[in-house]
């Protein structure tokens, strides 16, 4: 059987050919989509100089991509990022080919010569974007290279796919100078997501051993409850004394003084959103008595609880007024 190229997607209809069989594909790809700038507004990117960092020329999704093929002898004008979703395909760049599976990425850089396709028995589902700008050599690093994200429990794969929504729907809505500058400012975003993956993750991202993040995390737990230093300190596994020393080092707070800030934290949203009484919110976050949670409320937030909510019902009624 002789070789076969085959091309499919943005709408395009092609029947390809071999000696045994004519096949014929479908219009592109069941749900893809994508957008390409017209030339004159690639000229403006150029020249804004938020814009000219980084700006998308090209943007799309094609699902379950099947029989999905490009090559480009010459390269591109632009850095082509290929995110694979699920599925699987592959990228050849710089005589290296490169087995594309869910949740990797490849950018190809400009003026590369490359080909890409679909696995033909499960073809991938990928987001790509063609990009450009004076400062693409800040992602120097992750360029042309073979970007494998591990799964783990704060992997954050739907909040890199929202990053991409946000660029493809602003650029959807048209191109005025507020949507072309948000959508610079999602790209470096997305493509720093995957050069500083770790940072990226660090948002929800509690290690296990990290005892402060673990006993903050057990104090907040513990609000509407009768807790001590002691067990805090248990919680984690420590004395109290050598526990005390460490958080104080990481927060420059003693544990029970912050334990205490947590409370009027707790304390605070209560008055703004619950029509909880000031005396069922102290016994509620454990205070001997009212007396005894306005005191240490005042030594936190310098007025009465009182105050506070007759403050915040005052704006909120100024805010309904203004609307």
């Amino acid at each position: 059987m002789e070789n076969i190229i085959i091309l499919a997607g943005q709408n395009q209809r092609y029947l390809i050919g071999t000696i045994m069989e004519n096949i014929e594909i479908a219009e592109g790809f069941k749900g893809e989509k994508a957008i390409v700038t017209p030339y004159n507004i690639r000229e403006y990117q150029e020249s804004n100089e938020i814009t000219r960092q980084l700006y998308v020329t090209h943007i799309g999704y094609y699902p379950d991509a099947k029989y999905h093929f490009r090559q480009r002898m010459e390269g591109t004008n632009e850095n082509i990022l290929i995110y694979c979703e699920k599925g699987k395909g592959w990228i050849e760049c710089k005589d290296e080919k490169y087995i594309l599976s869910g949740n990797q990425a490849f950018i190809i850089p400009a003026g590369e010569s490359h080909s890409y396709g679909a696995d033909s028995h499960n073809p991938w589902s990928i987001y790509w974007i063609h990009f450009n700008g004076k400062n693409v050599h800040m992602f120097s690093s992750i360029i042309g290279k073979h970007l494998i994200i591990k799964e783990s429990d704060n992997s954050r794969y739907n909040d890199r796919i929202t990053l991409f929504e946000d660029m493809y729907q602003n650029l959807e809505m048209g191109y005025n100078p507020e949507n072309l500058e948000y959508i610079s400012f999602c790209l470096m975003h997305f493509l720093a997501s995957l050069k500083y993956l770790t940072q990226f993750r660090e948002i929800k991202n509690v290690k296990v051993d990290d005892v402060i993040q673990q006993c903050i995390h057990y104090m907040k737990d513990n609000l509407e409850n009768k807790i001590t230093l002691k067990d805090i300190a248990d919680a984690v596994g420590y004395s109290s004394s050598h526990f005390t020393t460490l958080f104080s080092q990481r927060t420059s707070f003693s544990p029970m003084v912050y334990y205490n800030q947590l409370k009027i934290q707790r304390a605070c949203s209560f008055l703004q959103f619950s029509d909880l009484k000031i005396k069922e919110i102290a016994f509620r976050l454990g205070y001997y008595d009212p007396f005894h949670f306005s005191n240490s409320f005042i030594k936190e937030m310098e007025i009465t609880p009182k105050e506070y909510r007759r403050k915040y019902q005052e704006n909120k009624r100024d805010n309904i007024k203004d609307i």
